[in-house]
């Protein structure tokens, strides 16, 4: 076979070159498909990925998923399985002479009849230029493209490239996984801690599940750190102190103009939407501590209030509004306050998006019919051309009439009759669709 070229890794298992230096997370990193924990519905047995890898196929990809879910593992696992030379780059610190080198690196490996696998993590901050100097490689077969992002690639990769890569999604670890994760680590006498006399107490190990937040590199950072300091005072036990100590500023994966910003105003809102105190109040509480704009969540408020409460409860609104002003004449930390009285207000108000609906029809009315003139009685009358040609004839003053209620036509003739709003039974809405009877009799001059 002939020589690696320089700049290149030789198809391998991850973890074949790491030195017993290297950080525990590291060290375990999987060495196959086997020991790659979690992502069954993308790479376990019998899945497509699984099978075209298996067979010596690997297409371009674009692996999505928050931090610690395995992007770079699974990348390298790929690579070795189809004995392909691994290139890998940062994104953060790769330009496109970067990327000239290593074509041309894989012109000379095609010669050879050897494959090239193209690694950018963090692809989603390679600018355009970056990201076109990549794509006629990809196009052409020279390079197979594997790229790690954290950000959704549909915003972040261009179109162009992003349709000759299949999108991957990985998901967080859940606690089950994290749990095999760590145990495997503290019973490897290799290149895990096993042999060293440390074990983990059960309370500990649930903490450090749970503060790991599905991420397999803070899980194991935080057991190594922990039981380097067991160690140094001649314990056995990492206790839950231990852990905690470890972790002492467990950071929430948050970004203000990433994914996790979107899913969680998300899911804040249509907690609220679906009267569920209970998430609404934590997902705010996520939000909040870590880090958002309290002006932002009480913008949301306000709009919720209007369109997914509504007349329901027409005293949302001012609930709502009272809010933002009280968050932002505050501000934080206490802030949270009328914040969060207001999201269990909205949270246990009845729903009606009455006003959504009402809108909705009516402006599909103002585009498919466009510019319907104004009836000449509710035309404003100011000048004396405008009388001589009907403006305000016939007009009647609402005070005048009966119980200020207007027996005459208010939509344009075209739309004479609409019903745009159509109100909900719930709350006080229930009161004000008895009322909307009443006045729509009146109005057909019924009453």
């Amino acid at each position: 076979m002939p020589a690696r070229l320089p700049g290149s890794a030789a198809a391998r298992p991850p973890s074949a070159a790491i030195g017993a230096s290297a950080p525990l997370a590291a060290r375990m990193r999987p060495q196959s498909l086997d020991e790659f924990v979690g992502q069954v519905s993308v790479i376990g047995p019998g899945s497509v990925l699984r099978q075209a890898v298996e067979a010596q196929q690997l297409p371009s990809l674009i692996l999505w998923g928050p931090p610690g879910s395995g992007k770079t593992t699974l990348a390298m696992l790929l690579a070795a399985m189809t004995r392909a030379d691994f290139e890998p780059v940062s994104a953060v610190t790769a330009g496109v002479a970067d990327l000239r080198q290593i074509v041309g690196r894989a012109r000379e490996r095609r010669r050879a009849g050897r494959r090239t696998v193209l690694f950018i993590d963090e692809i989603h901050r390679f600018n355009k230029a970056q990201q076109d100097a990549v794509l006629p490689h990809v196009e052409s077969g020279l390079v197979q493209l594997l790229g790690a992002t954290t950000e959704n690639p549909s915003f972040e990769v261009n179109a162009a490239l992003l349709s000759r890569a299949r999108v991957v999604r990985l998901e967080a670890l859940d606690i089950e996984d994290l749990r095999a994760v760590v145990r495997r680590a503290l019973a490897d006498s290799e290149r895990g801690l096993g042999g060293r006399g440390v074990s983990l107490d059960p309370e500990a190990e649930d903490r450090l599940l749970t503060l790991a937040g599905g991420d397999a590199r803070v899980a194991l950072d935080a057991l190594e750190l922990a039981s380097v300091a067991v160690t140094r005072r001649r314990g056995r036990s990492v206790g839950v102190a231990d852990v905690e100590g470890a972790l002492q500023s467990p950071t929430l994966l948050y970004d203000k103009a990433g994914d996790q910003h979107y899913w969680l105003i998300s899911a804040f809102i249509k907690s609220i939407r679906g009267s569920d105190p209970d998430a609404s109040i934590y997902w705010l509480a996520r939000m909040l501590e870590a880090g958002e704009d309290p002006l932002f969540v009480a913008r949301r408020l306000v709009i919720l209030a209007a369109e997914d409460v509504g007349l329901a409860d027409p005293q949302a609104l001012s609930v709502a509004v009272a809010a933002q002003q009280a968050a932002h004449f505050v501000g934080m930390p206490e802030g949270y306050l009328p914040l969060s009285e207001a999201t269990l207000y909205l949270a246990m108000a009845p729903k009606s998006n009455s006003a959504l609906r009402a809108y909705g029809a009516a402006r599909q009315d103002v585009l498919d019919t466009l510019n319907q003139p104004v009836p000449l009685h509710l035309r404003n009358a100011v000048t004396a051309l405008g009388r001589e040609m009907g403006f305000g004839a016939g007009y009647r003053y609402a005070h005048d009439e009966p119980e200020g209620v207007a027996t005459q036509q208010h939509l344009p003739d075209q739309l004479a009759g609409r019903r745009y709003y159509q109100p909900g039974t719930r709350g006080a809405e229930a009161e004000i669709a008895k009322r909307l009877e009443e006045l729509r009799a009146r109005l057909r001059g019924e009453g």
